[in-house]
């Protein structure tokens, strides 16, 4: 199996070092759009990108990795709606279990499904507690997950889930608006999160300007996702990855 992206996420969080992961929808994108985001990113100094999307109807998956793959050094990390959004092609797999619903096929049981075709795969995998926070607005994932998004304001209860995802072993926690976010997850709820937990925590949903993705950095974030935004102004990729990158060590 591929190893090192979790370790140089462990490595990057233990020295304070922010990271920006660009989302790409396969289902929004073609070979054009494809080559616009490698070029911004590169130059943008992009650390990640993100591949996959709640649905992913079309069948552009491998081929949008491998024009990925093909064209920079940028790691291509899976984030998957379904078991069916595997690619041999990528680095890594963010292996999600919704932690914070209560569907039961989505804490565990897509993942019995597709438990043999992920070995198989070779990639290096990286079981991620996702955990979906409401963004003022309903969204893809929350349809998709079926499952209530934890309300805005509840910080205790994002806290204890996200403890409790670590605790059973999660590597990563990864909270969510959605793709579409009326609003982006406080800074209290990403301190409160962060202060109780050890491993490396992402934040995605909601953020569309530069200002937030730097403050969400300063109250504990590790990873910043963006997708939506960057659909709609692909030039936010270097106004928020020089956002992300300007938060000073151990801040």
């Amino acid at each position: 199996m591929k190893q090192g992206l979790y370790h140089q996420f462990v490595e990057r969080k233990k020295s304070g070092k922010k990271s920006f992961a660009v989302l790409i929808d396969p289902d929004k994108v073609d070979n054009d759009k494809i080559d616009q985001l490698l070029a911004l990113s590169t130059e943008a100094k992009v650390d990640y990108f993100f591949v996959g999307g709640s649905l992913v109807i079309s069948s552009h998956l491998d081929e949008c990795i491998q024009q990925l793959k093909s064209a920079c050094d940028i790691p291509v990390l899976l984030f998957p709606g379904s078991p069916s959004q595997v690619s041999k092609y990528a680095d890594a797999l963010l292996y999600l279990s919704l932690i914070s619903g209560r569907n039961p096929e989505l804490l565990i049981g897509q993942h019995v499904i597709s438990a043999p075709f992920v070995k198989k795969s070779g990639l290096e995998i990286m079981p991620t507690g996702y955990m979906v926070i409401d963004g003022g607005a309903p969204t893809t994932v929350s349809y998709i997950s079926n499952a209530t998004p934890i309300p805005a304001d509840k910080n205790e209860i994002a806290m204890c889930t996200a403890m409790a995802g670590e605790m059973l072993g999660m590597k990563l926690i990864y909270m969510d608006a959605g793709s579409g976010a009326k609003r982006a997850i406080t800074e209290t709820m990403i301190e409160k999160v962060s202060r109780h937990i050890e491993i490396p925590l992402i934040i995605g949903g909601g953020i569309t300007e530069p200002e937030k993705a730097y403050r969400n950095c300063k109250a504990g974030a590790d990873v910043i996702v963006v997708g939506n935004a960057i659909e709609k102004d692909p030039a936010l990729i270097k106004e928020i990855s020089a956002a992300v990158h300007s938060v000073p060590v151990n801040a």
